[in-house]
Order: C-alpha cells, then structure tokens, then sequence
C-alpha cells in the first residue's frame, strides 16, 4: 500500500484535531472521573484530587466569621483565661491566613501546614466546647459549625481507584437498568427490522406515486424525538389518549389510566413509540441495499423455476446482508444508547421500570452532580456498545470493505 507523503498528512491533521477534541478528548475525561469520588454537590469532592489539598477561599471565610462571632461574645466571657485562650487562637488563625494570603481557591498542601490547620481545629474545638459549658454565648449553636468547616478546609484525595466500578457492578439499579436497556433495544430493533424490511420492499416497487410514498413514509422519522415523545404521551394518557383508550377497548389493559402506571405498559409504550419512528429509517438503510441488487438475478431466479418467496430466501436475503449489518448496527447502537424518547415519555419510570442506562446515567451526573459514578455507568455502556459492534460484524460475517 502507498504511503502517505507529508502534503497528504497536511490534508489529514485538521480531520484527526477534530476527531481528538470532540471524540476524544471527552472520552478520555469521562474515564479519568471514573477513578475519582467526583462530586459537585460536596465541597471536598468537587475536583479531582490524588493529594490532600487546601480550601483557601473556606478558611478564610470561615475565618472572618468565626472570630466575628467570638468577638460579639467576648463580653460574655469573664475568665481571663479563657480570653487569653481566644486572643492565642486569634494568632494562630491570623498567621495561617498571612501564609496563604495570596493564594486562592484550592491549592496543594504540605504535611507540616496541613498539621498546623488540624491543631488549630483541635484547640478552636475544645476552646468553643469549653466557653458553651461556661458561658450563655449568643452564637451558642453557630460556632460548633464553623469550628467543623475549619476542618473541612482540609480536602482529603477522592482518589478511589478501581472501587467505583466495584459498586457498579454490585449496584443492583444498573442491573435494573442494564436489563431495561436490553429489553427495549432487542424488541424494539427486531420489530423494527421486520417492518422496515416489508416497507422496504414495498417503496422498492415502481408503483404510481412512487415518491409521494416515500417521502409521506420517511415523515415519523424526519419529526424530533422529543416531539414525537411528547406527541405519543398525549395519545398513551390515561384521561384523553386515544391509543390508551383503545388499548382499554381490545383489552390490553385493564383500565387506560395504567397504561404508563404499570410496568410492562410503560415499557410496550416506549417501544411503540421508538417503532413508529425509527421504522422509516430502517426502511431507507434497507432501501439503499435492495436499490443495488440486479433485477436480472430475479429474472434468471424466475426462469429457473422459482417463485417469489424462494426469490426472496436465495437472492434477496443474502445480497441484503451487508446492508442489513449496518441497518442493525446503526439501529441498536442506536436504541441502547436511547434516552429523550424514554425522558420524555415516561423519564424512567414507573418506579424505574423504564429506566435504561442513559437516563440513570443523567439522573446520576446532573440530577445528584455525581459525575464520578456516572462516569462509570457511561463507560460501562461503553464497553457494552464495544461489545454489541464486535458482535455483530463477527457473526453476521459482512466485511464491507471487501463489496466491490
């Protein structure tokens, strides 16, 4: 094979930048999180930290406020003593402050600074418990809570290593999840295959219309999902909805009003509406591939004796298979990563029936800021993606690259 020379690497460089900054690049962040406890939503987990690290900007909040507080309640302590003991933690507090004064936010922190900080929260704690059992203080309840923020200026690593993806693999949700991803994807791709298949086969057909047809058939498809979502949850409404009502009437369901209540409803629902949208597209995949087979195969089949069906099994089916390779791909790849369908419909429930794992994945970054866990999740939808791609091209056996 020809090498490439340098002017064609030229040409190729501005493809691989994008494809290393908008595929790349957030995969690799993605799987760095997993290794991390990565949360928004708690102060000491809100980075990614394989060291201890310094809060700044708490210290010295926590700082203004706690020796505001004591110095509202000094007239209230008699001892001198004890207000020896508050003058002495003035200093320590103030010195820190001038360490890092012209530090802010988080930043590194050295064993002995560190065991500075934690001296000062040991004697703030024991100086504040002492002054309450002694004294009426105004800031009696406030004080022991800027005592314990003076230790949370401390920020521990929330480096967990392999241990995130050890609680996901026993987390039984993502079980839960797993097997309503693989329920909606198997059903629904395969009703999907055989519908586009037949609708396939009939646009093949030069029949009057041909185009209007076409176009008219590709309209599911063409409307958004999130439209279609919220267009089908008016139709599968247990007070109003047609088909809801309709289902009530043939007897799929019991009364309307459980159609999206009931577990094994919600699910049917999702993939009806996945069905009636996706269909076209399958169809226009399967399309493509009956476009490229010979009519004179079927006549030479014709005069060989066979008869429509046998055509079918021996010339069609095998000369479709590349096409319907990358129809299937496309297609489950496709429905197991689904989630505006199921978020607007029915957002996973009822009580997490529907919930596949990109929508535990998003209720798990976005709706807890957990982005570490949900990083797991992600990467494990991931590898099952990896897995489903290697499966199909290996045992439906259709190398492409190889159609002339």
């Amino acid at each position: 094979m020809r090498k490439l020379g340098v002017k064609q690497w030229l040409f190729i460089v501005p493809t691989l930048l994008l494809i290393a900054v908008f595929s790349l690049w957030p995969v690799l962040q993605s799987f760095t999180y997993t290794f991390f406890d990565y949360r928004l939503n708690n102060q000491q987990k809100a980075g990614l930290y394989v060291s201890e690290r310094f809060n700044t900007t708490l210290f010295n909040e926590t700082n203004l406020y706690f020796t505001m507080f004591l110095d509202e309640d000094l007239p209230n302590i008699k001892a001198n003593e004890d207000k020896e003991r508050v003058a002495h933690l003035y200093k320590q507090l103030a010195a820190v402050e001038k360490q890092f004064k012209n530090e802010k936010g988080v930043i590194k922190i050295s064993t002995q600074e560190k065991t500075k900080v934690e001296h000062i929260h040991k004697e703030a704690n024991e100086l504040v418990t002492a002054l309450n059992q002694k004294y009426k203080l105004i800031h009696k309840a406030d004080l022991p809570h800027l005592v314990n923020d003076l230790k949370k200026c401390i920020i521990p690593s929330n480096f967990i290593g392999l241990q995130g993806y050890k609680q996901a693999l026993t987390d039984d949700r993502v079980g839960t999840a797993l097997q309503n991803t693989l329920v909606f994807t198997v059903i629904s791709v395969f009703i999907e295959l055989v519908l586009g298949l037949g609708l396939a086969l009939v646009l093949n057909k030069a029949i009057f219309g041909q185009g209007m047809i076409r176009t008219t058939s590709l309209i599911p498809w063409a409307i958004p999902t999130a439209v279609a979502a919220l267009m089908w949850s008016y139709l599968f409404n247990g007070s109003s909805g047609i088909i809801a009502h309709l289902f009530e009437m043939i007897g799929l369901v019991d009364k309307s009003q459980n159609l999206l209540l009931s577990g094994t409803g919600a699910m049917a629902s999702t993939i009806l509406a996945d069905v009636w949208k996706t269909t076209p597209y399958m169809a226009l995949l399967l399309l493509a591939g009956l476009q490229n087979i010979s009519k004179d195969l079927y006549e030479a089949a014709s005069i060989d004796g066979a008869t429509k069906i046998q055509s079918f099994f021996k010339v069609t089916l095998p000369l479709l298979k590349p096409s319907i390779l990358v129809a299937l791909l496309f297609r489950t790849l496709d429905a197991f990563r689904v989630f505006d369908l199921i978020y607007v419909l029915t957002g996973g429930g009822p009580g997490g029936e529907t919930e596949t794992m990109s929508i535990y994945a998003y209720k798990v970054m976005f709706g807890q800021t957990n982005f570490g866990y949900g990083s797991i999740i992600v990467m494990l939808m991931f590898v099952c993606v990896a897995i489903i791609a290697i499966i199909f091209v290996k045992f439906l056996g259709a190398n492409l690259m190889e159609r002339s």
